[in-house]
């Protein structure tokens, strides 16, 4: 076509062993669903192919990116692809919150009869609606014994993050300035307090589980709590790893001022990751 240009990409091998690991994966998921252990090993497998098709094809995308490659068109696929992806998450989560809004605005009302739907009551005519729920309505539904102050560690994985958000910044700035060291150390600082929120969030999950009682069996507190919070803290983990990978690349002398895209991918995605939790924080702790 005169005047215009498109892309036609290479053949890889990736796609097609990405697909045959997800497929393992998921297999091994529902037989571990059905039959318990003896689909762990399907799953195992499958999961430790994604992991390994992943890195081998990071890889390859970072050795061609450095061989100067890429050019603008391939800068802006890579740029709208991250932005999907961020949207893509945005509403995995907003799902997730849209259950923890529809249970505390219509369907604990509902259970306390109000409304034209409030016919529940007559099954728990005794059942008062309050957040959190920590008596269930139901036979053989044993909710929390009460919940966490969001005052304590909730609060200290806030700042945490919080101020993940500014030291990474600072990295970047340094890194588009060309100042390298300043990058070097502000994402390694970056990565620990990453580190840190993932210990401090395991010694709430063991003060909810050992002393208040919080399950997934919890009834729908516990359900939404594990949910919303479990999710997140699997993003952190992905992020952390993501900005060692970052890290590494840097010590390594990779990116350049103008060329430094991988970098600022992460970057977006652990903004997000902060945001969300600004958003758990407010309305799974605190409201």
């Amino acid at each position: 076509m005169s005047g215009g240009s498109y892309y036609v990409p290479a053949s890889s091998k990736w796609p097609i062993l990405a697909c045959i690991g997800l497929g393992a994966m998921m297999l091994g998921t529902g037989l571990v669903l059905v039959y318990g252990g003896a689909g762990m090993p399907v799953m195992l497998v499958g999961l430790v192919g994604v992991l390994l098709v992943m890195a081998l094809w990071f890889r390859d995308v970072v050795l061609e990116s450095r061989q100067g490659l890429y050019d603008d068109q391939m800068d802006r696929s890579f740029r709208w692809g991250m932005g999907w992806f961020i949207f893509s998450e945005v509403m995995f989560f907003a799902a997730f919150f849209g259950t923890l809004f529809y249970v505390r605005t219509f369907a604990l009302p509902w259970l306390d009869g109000e409304g034209a739907k409030g016919v529940a009551a007559l099954l728990w005519p005794d059942f008062n609606a309050s957040w959190p729920l920590l008596e269930p309505p139901g036979d053989g539904v044993q909710g929390p014994s009460a919940t966490l102050s969001p005052w304590h560690l909730p609060l200290v994985n806030t700042l945490i993050l919080v101020g993940s958000s500014i030291t990474l910044t600072v990295a970047h700035e340094g890194l588009k300035e060309g100042h390298r060291r300043v990058a070097r150390h502000w994402l390694g600082l970056t990565v620990l307090l990453g580190i840190c929120f993932i210990a401090i969030q395991g010694l709430e999950y063991r003060e909810a589980y050992l002393h208040y009682g919080i399950t997934l069996q919890a009834g729908i507190y516990g359900a939404t709590f594990f949910l919303l919070t479990g999710f997140h803290g699997a993003h952190v983990i992905i992020g952390t790893v993501i900005l060692m990978v970052m890290l590494v690349r840097v010590y390594r002398g990779h990116f350049a001022p103008d060329n430094q895209f991988g970098f600022e991918a992460a970057a977006w995605y652990w903004h997000f990751v902060d945001v969300v939790w600004i958003g758990l924080f407010l309305f799974v702790y605190v409201f």
